[in-house]
């Protein structure tokens, strides 16, 4: 069915044209968004569960062989595909007699295509002219574009150059002019006018200009009709309009192939003839465009998928235009209501980043895609990470950053690019956690609807942003209370510890009555593993893998082992590893050596010592379904020495009393440091996590007194991953709990020898904490209280980072019988000022 270009926007309507209501065709076909609120289709639209079934039944009914054979199975193929070849054409209003198809992998793959053959199609290169709003894909071809390019900034800017440079120019040279037909970043769309004017004034003078539309973003919801538009070249991905699959293709305008004409490099298939030896000689196939740019085999199952896409498409849609107008309809909504939230001094909550030049609820102007940022009532930004890592609790999922527009996010939020690059040397990359410098924001919050989008997604955000960041009431100026004589007086005391040998799983709980050692990284054997992927090096963590939580590491220093022990207890797996860097006897597995691999570890690389042994791999990755293995962090690097003392059994046994395994060999000097900087471990940020008692069981109060469902959301400290739990002990009868009190607290005196711990800043919290530590499970709190209760300069804080003072590392040579805690010791705590 041809999808066509009107001239006039459409009257907009909720689902109108759809075979049902919204809704029921959710319902039915996409199970996947239940309890979901996605809004991210502008990077991919979800698939219906009907396309899947159809594909499946027609790879299970058919023998599809290689196109590039002769057999049935094989002429099959190649009839499909000449089939949906033809059908893609027609969906887009492209004659074939006119245009030709070329599959692809995705937009990007295409505009690379036109890339590298505009580049081999004239010895002296070309010129290269694109859009301020173009994605990062369009801006790459600059790098190749050897006779110099520009970026015209702004619709003027591209006006002027169609009517003054290029009507003008006598060049020969290959020019080409890219540019989306809908921003990506803020749904803007360009005018298509500029295809046919561009070939206009090009032929008064016979310039050799070439357009390149990138189409990818427009076509998720909306039609388009190449025969109005006729750029010589359009690429798009099919999964932006589909969900599946995973696909893309190059349509190019006939006359425009002369393009292709000297491309060097060819690949299996698009060749009639090839000598490889002697006079190297090949003839290039003749009968058509595609035959000759398709390299080596087609996904030919994808398109075969891509058929049962467009069948399942139409049957749920009826056209493209009925998603543009549903989709316009639901935008105009959004961007109505988000921009009347207010906060009670009447400033605005959302600042949306819309073009003049684009009006929501008309289709030629705007698409349905809605870039913002939030302010509170004093003007302030908030940090867009922050409000990504709720609205993940919140089961809604958007898409933050430059989403891949880097001249759009600039110009929107004011940077230069002298000033980006200044950033860059500071260490700012794209899609890290620094969300304001200098007061600007450095990406946005892009919200994206699709066909299948709804009334509830739009209320789900709506409500959210209201709940969590419209502040009805002026915000509390928090007044220190004085430190009173009860306060002092509180019993404070160590309720429990915990060390996590392996990053980012379950907690080992150090026995009552079991004194263990501090460290100037902190607790002796806290985080000194870790998982990491045995393809990427990447250190693994419980927010990508919650089952995490299951893995239970626990120490035993009378034998020297790690035990690690994975699932419910009643059904339980274990392994165990040597504490020692060297002694494997108490291995109880067989262990291959050591090998060296750089990681990531929490934004850092890393140097660790990777597990060889399949047995280590196969333990973890089988549980945990992820290709990963155990990796321990190298003794010779921050603090740690190159290789532990060689002693004698009796040597061991005679300081065994005095050094605990993971601590420094009494007879080996520290190492030099700089006095006051914490050691890069694999701990995430600071060396011991402090968490108080009297704080959790506010948060549990806060989310009961809510009463959204009952008590049953109540969480426990382990959801915190604290090292030490402090509790306090009131001292008389009508004495309260203190929570929160820590934020207060400078250091801590601990024991009856009164070791010191300097509280050094709070503990910014994600939605880590809403990992259940027993069952693995997500919820989502404690995080949504904590967003609302706990929130400090736009950041989530909970707990205090705390490390070894330092007039305790300067005596580190010393005995070390002093640096050791227990469950049960006092706590002093000093407070600031």
């Amino acid at each position: 069915m041809a999808q066509t270009h009107t001239p006039n926007p459409p009257q907009i309507a909720y689902c109108q044209g759809y075979s049902v209501d919204v809704d029921t065709i959710r319902e039915q076909e996409y199970p996947l968004l239940n309890e979901t609120t996605y809004l991210d289709h502008a990077g991919t639209t979800i698939y219906a569960k009907s396309t899947i079934e159809a594909f499946s039944r027609d790879m299970t009914s058919n023998l599809f062989g290689n196109p590039h054979s002769m057999s049935q199975s094989s002429q099959l193929s190649t009839q499909r595909t000449d089939d949906v070849r033809l059908r893609v054409l027609r969906f887009f209003n492209a004659d074939p007699e006119e245009y030709d198809l070329v599959f692809v992998a995705n937009a990007t793959a295409a505009i690379k295509l036109v890339t590298d053959s505009i580049r081999d199609s004239d010895h002296r290169g070309f010129w290269y002219g694109y859009h301020i709003d173009a994605h990062t894909s369009l801006v790459g071809v600059r790098e190749v574009a050897e006779l110099g390019h520009e970026c015209l900034q702004g619709d003027d800017k591209v006006d002027s150059w169609i009517s003054e440079e290029l009507a003008i120019s006598q060049t020969k040279v290959p020019q080409l002019f890219a540019y989306p037909a809908q921003s990506n970043l803020n749904g803007r769309r360009l005018p298509l006018r500029w295809c046919k004017e561009i070939r206009s004034a090009a032929a008064t003078n016979g310039a050799n200009v070439f357009t390149l539309l990138d189409a990818a973003s427009l076509l998720s919801t909306s039609p388009l009709d190449l025969s109005a538009v006729a750029p010589d070249f359009t690429a798009l991905s099919f999964y932006k309009i589909f969900g599946f699959p995973d696909l893309g293709a190059l349509i190019v305008r006939k006359s425009a192939a002369r393009v292709f004409d000297r491309r060097k490099y060819f690949g299996g298939g698009t060749v009639d003839i090839v000598v490889a030896a002697g006079p190297q000689w090949h003839a290039k196939k003749e009968t058509s465009l595609h035959e000759r740019l398709e390299d080596g085999t087609l996904p030919f199952h994808n398109i075969i998928a891509l058929d049962a896409a467009m069948d399942t498409h139409e049957r749920l849609y009826g056209s493209m235009a009925n998603v543009s107008s549903h989709t316009a309809f639901l935008a105009k909504h959004l961007y109505d209501r988000l921009s009347v939230l207010s906060h009670w001094n009447e400033t605005h909550v959302c600042h949306i980043y819309q073009p003049s030049s684009a009006t929501f609820g008309c289709s030629l102007t705007q698409g349905p895609i809605l870039a913002f940022n939030l302010k509170n009532s004093q003007g302030e930004w908030i940090a867009k990470t922050e409000v990504e890592k709720l609205a993940t609790v919140q089961n809604i999922q958007i898409r933050t950053g430059s989403v891949c527009n880097p001249g759009g996010t600039a110009t929107s939020l004011g940077w230069t690019g002298t000033k980006m690059r200044h950033l860059y040397t500071t260490g700012f990359r794209c899609g890290d956690d620094t969300d304001i410098v200098e007061g600007r924001p450095t990406g946005v919050l892009r919200v994206s609807l699709g066909a299948m989008t709804n009334m509830k997604d739009i209320d789900s955000l709506v409500n959210f942003i209201a709940e969590f960041y419209v502040e009805n009431a002026p915000p509390v100026v928090s007044v220190d209370p004085p430190i009173e004589n009860n306060t002092l007086g509180r019993h404070f005391y160590i309720e429990s510890l915990s060390v996590f040998p392996i990053k980012s799983c379950g907690a080992f709980k150090i026995p009552e009555g079991k004194r263990w050692e501090v460290k100037r990284e902190g607790l002796a054997w806290d985080r000194e593993w870790c998982l990491i992927h045995q393809g990427t090096g990447a250190a693994l963590n419980q927010k990508r893998y919650p089952r995490m939580a299951l893995i239970r590491p626990s120490i035993d220093l009378d034998r020297g082992i790690l035990r690690i022990t994975c699932g419910v207890m009643t059904d339980s797996v274990s392994l165990e590893i040597s504490l020692g860097w060297e002694d494997t006897t108490l291995i109880s597995t067989s262990l291959c050596p050591n090998t060296t691999k750089r990681s990531m570890v929490c934004g850092d690389q890393v140097a660790l010592h990777a597990y060889a042994s399949p047995v280590v791999s196969a333990f973890f990755s089988d549980f945990l379904g992820v290709p990963c293995t155990l990796a321990r962090f190298p003794s010779q690097t921050a603090d740690r020495f190159s290789r532990p003392i060689r002693m004698s059994s009796t040597w061991k046994n005679k300081f065994r009393k005095l050094l605990m395994p993971g601590s420094y060999p009494p007879d080996f000097p520290p190492p030099v440091r700089d006095i006051g900087r914490n050691p890069l471990l694999l701990s995430n940020e600071m060396p011991i996590l402090v968490v108080s008692r009297s704080s959790v069981n506010r948060v549990n109060e806060t989310i009961k007194a809510q009463g959204k469902q009952g008590a049953s959301k109540a969480v426990s400290a382990d959801v915190f991953r604290g090292n030490i739990v402090v509790a306090e002990r009131l001292v008389q009868m009508g004495d309260a709990e203190q929570p929160y009190i820590e934020d207060h607290w400078s250091s801590l005196r601990i024991g009856s020898d009164l070791l010191r711990i300097d509280v050094l800043e709070a503990c910014q919290r994600c939605q880590m904490v809403c990992i259940d530590q027993f069952t693995g499970q997500r919820r989502d709190e404690p995080f949504s209280t904590l967003a609302k209760t706990r929130k400090v300069d736009g950041k989530v804080n909970f707990g205090q980072y705390a490390a070894l003072s330092i007039e305790e590392a300067e005596t580190f040579s010393d005995s070390p019988d002093h640096r050791t805690v227990m469950v049960g010791d006092v706590v002093i705590p000093q407070y600031e000022n």
